[in-house]
């Protein structure tokens, strides 16, 4: 008898979900705990976290054992719904890094979504099983749609709020009164067909002559009165350079404490103080207008404000103003996020004149907007508009002069004297510029390596040019340059270039003989006879500081608004003291006046009056009463 064997649909395999379920607790272990046990590898995270979702589809797509309908058209699904959420999410969510990060964290989500689902619906019929992928797949992407950030940290990390939340600003607008405001309406900016032509017979850069003043902004024993009340002149002090000479802090915080002056809300930006008098001025935005300033230094109390219908805002940054006004002879000089040139009167806020630097030098907004500071020197008032140096008359806002076209960037002029030529420099992308002052003609230009230029130059001892290169996500190192005035034009040659300090947005400072700066989110020192690094310790997130040459110790404003004291010395990372001072995200550069400190960040300042050293090196305990001294 012989048998007869029918053949029938083979049993389908059942899902090979093990390494699936692997790779995503893998994913999601370093996305959550890595950044978390080694702080400033949250970057590295997302991009590990990205890799495994590639591997991830590759488990799907060839060993999952899934019908391959539900294989191709998981995928096909996926980069449908991630292309429909980024139309729906919020513009913080959909514009950050570049547009770049929906992507990047849809990765994760849709990892998570599509190995849940596999294993919660293995045994379901072939039409629920694809209804419920379906499901999970929309689910993460609401997920996102839920969700808007404040921008990013210094590492990458978003910072996360469910999307119907007030943002600091929003609560500042509702429950703050109006400042007070000027007392004159600004005249609207002067288009570019309206620029005159620079002064067609400038001097010699090499002879240092100044062209004839066609109007300075005040003269007089008034006018030497009021810049001799000036403070703390604007971005980063007298010499840009971070430097405040003569100050001695307590170091015993524990026993002396700072002691909080005042406290208020602010409007977003990042911005930092000018200090004239009793008085300063800073930058911020407040709705649909961008504000410059003045506030009470005794009491923090607004005294006046001047108003442009102007706003700038991008995921990573947020809201508001980039650069830090300067103060001199009188008057308050601002550059806007959008390119708007202010001079205001420093008392009242009245408008003297008005122009844009965009519409100027036809520079295009970079992606942060433009942050660079305006410098003053003698009766200008130079500004960088994206990498393009431009120079107005102080008293009456004519056009001087224009630097050379060509590069990018963020950081600010910065006026400098080599080998007795006074000269401004300017980091351009791959540039390093340095005009005259006087009709901004090119003395040298040192071409790197393509860079994302933020920072600000510094100097060593003997006249070298220290210059920090970065890019997109971080920094890049330092690279020290010795320029030269020879008989046939001036020279310039890279001595080294060193990865042991890499500030990226933090600008560092220098001490006997020794760079110190962020090195990511962790302090660095590295000696610029060579490059090579002393010591790197301490974390701090992508803070800022200022130098305290006489005390030989660095005050460092943390990227989470704590202050802390640090010896500015090479033998080793040593925090002498740490005091929480305002809450939030600070990029802003900190300000010290006499033993006053003025902290602030996209939501809140705050001014303390910090214990100063006594001659047995005791702390003195700090009086809550000005004036400063």
């Amino acid at each position: 008898m012989s048998t007869v064997e029918i053949d029938g649909p083979k049993p389908r395999k059942p899902v090979r979900l093990r390494p699936g379920v692997v790779i995503v607790a893998l994913q999601w272990l370093v996305l959550l705990v890595l950044p978390a046990v080694v702080p400033g590898t949250y970057g590295i995270a997302l991009m590990a976290a990205a890799a495994a979702g590639v591997v991830l589809l590759l488990w799907w797509l060839f060993l999952s054992r899934v019908p391959w309908l539900d294989r191709l058209g998981a995928v096909v699904l996926m980069v449908a719904a991630v292309i429909v959420t980024k139309r729906i999410v919020h513009p913080s969510i959909s514009n950050a890094g570049m547009g770049m990060l929906i992507f990047i964290y849809s990765i994760p989500l849709m990892s998570l979504a599509l190995v849940a689902s596999a294993a919660a619906t293995r045994r379901f019929a072939a039409r629920p099983r694809r209804a419920s992928m379906a499901a999970a797949i929309a689910l993460a992407c609401a997920a996102l749609a839920l969700v808007r950030t404040g921008g990013i940290s210094g590492e990458g990390g978003l910072d996360v709020h469910w999307r119907w939340t007030p943002t600091p600003e929003d609560r500042l607008l509702a429950e703050t009164p109006a400042l007070p405001s000027t007392l004159a309406p600004a005249p609207r900016p002067v288009a570019a067909a309206e620029v005159p032509a620079a002064p067609a017979s400038a001097p010699s850069a090499e002879t240092g002559a100044k062209p004839a003043a066609t109007g300075v902004a005040s003269t007089g024993p008034a006018a030497e009165e009021k810049a001799a009340e000036v403070k703390w002149p604007g971005f980063r002090g007298p010499g840009r350079d971070g430097v405040v000479r003569g100050a001695r802090i307590g170091t015993d915080w524990a026993a002396s404490p700072p002691v909080e002056l005042w406290r208020r809300q602010v409007g977003p930006g990042w911005s930092s103080f000018a200090v004239s008098g009793d008085v300063f001025y800073t930058q911020e935005q407040r709705g649909d207008d961008e504000v410059v300033t003045c506030y009470s230094l005794a009491t923090g109390q607004p005294v006046w404000s001047h108003r442009d219908a102007a706003r700038f805002w991008e995921s990573n940054g947020g809201a508001g103003p980039r650069g830090t006004p300067a103060v001199s002879n009188g008057r308050v000089y601002t550059l806007g996020a959008t390119g708007i040139l202010n001079a205001l009167d420093a008392a009242t806020g009245a408008v003297a004149w008005s122009r844009n630097a965009a519409t100027d030098t036809g520079a295009k907004s970079p992606g942060w907007g433009f942050a660079a500071s305006p410098l003053v020197i003698d009766d200008v008032v130079v500004v960088a508009a994206s990498g393009r140096l431009a120079a107005y008359d102080a008293a009456t806002g004519a056009p001087r002069w224009y630097g050379p076209e060509g590069g990018a960037g963020y950081s600010s002029p910065h006026l400098v004297t080599i080998d007795g030529v006074r000269q401004i420099l300017l980091l351009r992308g791959s540039r390093t510029t340095s005009v005259s002052p006087a009709d901004g003609a090119l003395l040298w230009e040192h071409t790197g390596d393509p860079t994302v230029s933020i920072l600000q130059p510094a100097l060593t001892a003997d006249g070298d040019v220290l210059v920090a290169t970065g890019a997109s996500m971080g920094g890049g190192g330092i690279h020290r340059l010795a320029v030269d005035r020879e008989p046939g034009g001036w020279t310039v040659a890279e001595r080294w270039a060193s990865r042991g300090l890499k500030p990226y947005f933090n600008d560092f400072v220098v001490h006997e003989g020794h760079a110190f700066g962020f090195d990511g989110s962790i302090l660095s020192c590295i000696d610029l006879a060579d490059g090579e690094r002393k010591w790197k310790g301490g974390r701090y997130g992508h803070g800022q500081m200022l130098l305290l040459p006489d005390q030989d110790a660095l005050l460092v404003l943390s990227e989470e608004g704590e202050l802390a004291l640090v010896g500015a010395a090479a033998d080793q990372h040593k925090e002498l003291a740490r005091f929480k001072a305002i809450e939030g995200k600070t990029w802003n550069h900190p300000v010290l006046v006499g033993d006053v400190v003025l902290v602030r960040n996209a939501e809140e300042m705050a001014a303390f009056r910090l214990p100063r050293a006594t001659a047995d090196g005791d702390s003195a305990s700090p009086s809550s009463r000005l004036p400063v001294d």
